[in-house]
């Protein structure tokens, strides 16, 4: 799939990241990976983000990363794949090339590790990684690696296979000049953590899709919320936003990491077990797994 293609393809649906299943031993389970990659993609996510956030990318070696997305590739039919990367350029460089052989039709350039940078510093490290490869490149603003509306203009000229930004910083003002600036020479995604409850905002700062985590347990819902918010179908929003989203939110919000904990945690209350959360992150305890459950099973029928 060319670049314009791919492009064309990311922004007409919904878009989500599977989470990567752990046996009980921490283990890379890639058997379970590619049953529930295959499962997501019966459903119509434009693309699947393999070992994004939600996968864990911070939790999985290089060798990991690139087995997730040899068998995100092998189990996700005609739906695209686009692979996680980053870490310093150096590293991120040949992350990049590891998934490239893997199969991988994109990655998203996750921020850069620990420190803070300047824009120069940002826009040659984003450069190279581009350069290391030919398949297309989304940037991932937030926290310590957030691109200015100049330094990505003058990478889109640069760099002919940057082809997205995705954006968790919550700067709706910044995205905005991205998008005013940017026009469709890129490609955009929401990436804020349970983006639903940003999606609005988004879609008027010219945001056309984003990632969706609970369509890992409720692709049917997931895809109910986005075609309202395509359709401006406000009664549907707010019915599903008062309903499962913001109480949802309460359980995720009771522990650092828990938004990546609570997927898990809906997958297995919705019997599609993909195990434990590595560390540095922890499980819900038993009594959120008691929260959340009947929301899951409003939204699941489990």
């Amino acid at each position: 799939m060319d670049h314009d293609a791919l492009k064309s393809r990311i922004g007409s649906g919904l878009l989500s990241f599977p989470v990567s299943p752990f046996r009980s031993d921490l283990s890379f389970d890639a058997e379970r990976y590619r049953e529930h990659v295959g499962w997501l993609s019966g459903f119509e996510a434009a693309a699947l983000f393999a070992a994004g956030g939600t996968g864990e990318f911070f939790s999985l070696t290089a060798a990991e990363v690139c087995e997730a997305t040899r068998a995100a590739k092998e189990a996700s039919g005609e739906v695209p794949i686009i692979a996680g990367c980053g870490y310093g350029t150096a590293m991120a460089c040949e992350l990049a090339k590891g998934v490239e052989q893997a199969g991988a039709d994109a990655i998203l350039l996750l921020p850069h590790y620990l420190i803070g940078a300047s824009q120069a510093g940002l826009e040659a490290h984003v450069k190279a990684v581009c350069q290391a490869v030919r398949i297309g490149v989304i940037v991932y603003n937030r926290d310590n690696s957030q691109l200015k509306a100049e330094t990505l203009a003058r990478l889109a000229e640069a760099c002919p296979n940057l082809i997205g930004f995705k954006d968790g910083s919550g700067d709706i003002a910044t995205v905005r000049q991205i998008t005013a600036t940017l026009g469709d020479r890129l490609v955009y995604v929401g990436g804020m953590p349970t983006h639903e409850l940003f999606a609005e905002a988004y879609d008027a700062a010219g945001v056309s899709t984003y990632s969706s985590a609970v369509f890992n347990f409720a692709p049917e819902m997931a895809l109910r919320f986005y075609r309202a918010m395509r359709d401006r179908d406000r009664a549907t929003l707010q019915e599903l936003l008062t309903s499962f989203f913001y109480p949802y939110s309460v359980v995720r919000d009771r522990g650092p990491g828990y938004a990546v904990s609570i997927i898990k945690a809906g997958l297995r209350l919705a019997g599609r077990d993909c195990g434990p959360v590595r560390p540095p992150l922890t499980d819900l305890s038993e009594a959120e797994h008691e929260m959340l459950a009947p929301l899951v099973r409003r939204v699941t029928g489990q």
